[in-house]
């Protein structure tokens, strides 16, 4: 038996929640088995627990796309029992039972091995936030975006993927303008290395075609209004990576950044990315995130704490990463 937050529908639709005990028979099939030892809240999740968005499609459901364990068990090549292990996506939390549990079973291609300078409470801290913010990076870099060519904007500043991309750059030498709607999180902020700080209320209100170049590229994890006014605002050649919707999933902007500017939207889908691209991200991340900086956006709660967190998330309350100790 092991401990999980389980979430079940009812008969008039809505869910419960609930600290339980579950059976290794109840697991669902795949080729690994992992003690979990840390997982995380993304937003997702806090939509899922909350029941705030159809996330989960599959009843009932162990939330969480982010783990980190131990391998206890593992009919796969590629894993043995003692290996530790780090998963992000792959509709877990969603489909298929995911890390809010302490113990996981799932397709070992979706598992990706950790480095042995990495601990597995690193690893869930930097989690689907972290690693989509790398993704995010590399695709600005992939385009040729360097720290010469100008300030990158980072919208959502103050939320996992905002806080970790915030962190990358200032540490790749770039200067990054951070769009966040919590402006007493400034000195946060500031401290990650953003060196200047913006309302999100200049970006949220409909956009103009094109407005006067403010930013060489940027990473947006909003959507929506703000989406558009960052391609809007960005240099003829510049790059924006696009993860996320906190202002929503449409985009009600004008092709002019595209054909007047050739501003590129680099689409950043976390949830699928192969495993070879998985590792060199992973090992950027081990190289180019500052562990103390990390650390300094990282809070920690128990299994039970993550159905508060969940709900502080998609209130917008949440700043930084939250870890879960699965054991706790």
């Amino acid at each position: 038996m092991f401990k999980g937050l389980l979430l079940s529908k009812t008969e008039d639709d809505s869910v419960e929640v609930a600290i339980t005990d579950l059976d290794d028979d109840a697991l669902p099939e795949g080729d690994v088995t992992v003690d979990v030892e840390y997982s995380t809240i993304n937003y997702k999740d806090g939509l899922a627990i909350t029941n705030t968005s159809p996330i989960v499609r599959n009843w009932p459901m162990v939330p969480g796309v982010d783990f980190a364990g131990t391998v206890s068990e593992s009919s796969n090549s590629a894993f043995s029992a003692g290996d530790r292990v780090v998963l992000n996506g792959w509709e877990v939390g969603e489909k298929h039972w995911g890390g809010l549990a302490q113990r996981a079973r799932v397709s070992g291609d979706w598992l990706t091995p950790l480095d042995d300078a990495m601990t597995t409470r690193t690893a869930a801290a930097i989690g689907t936030a972290g690693y989509t913010a790398m993704l995010c990076v590399q695709a600005l870099e992939n385009h040729g975006i360097t720290p010469d060519s100008g300030p990158i904007v980072v919208t959502g500043a103050a939320g996992g993927v905002g806080s970790t991309a915030i962190a990358i750059l200032a540490k790749l030498g770039y200067e990054v303008v951070a769009s966040t709607g919590r402006v007493e999180e400034s000195d946060y902020l500031t401290a990650l290395g953003a060196s200047e700080i913006i309302d999100r209320a200049e970006l949220s209100e409909p956009a103009r075609p094109l407005n006067k170049v403010r930013f060489a590229g940027g990473v947006d994890a909003v959507g929506s209004h703000t989406l558009a006014n960052v391609l809007s605002m960005t240099q003829p050649e510049g790059c924006v990576a696009a993860c996320g919707l906190a202002q929503g999933m449409d985009l009600p902007g004008s092709v002019a950044p595209f054909i007047l500017r050739g501003v590129t939207l680099a689409g950043i889908n976390s949830v699928t990315v192969p495993q070879d691209k998985r590792a060199v991200a992973w090992q950027r991340l081990a190289a180019d995130l500052d562990a103390a900086k990390l650390e300094s956006i990282t809070t920690e709660v128990p299994l039970a704490g993550a159905i508060e967190v969940a709900s502080d998330i998609v209130a917008g309350k949440v700043r930084g990463r939250v870890v879960v100790d699965v054991n706790a």
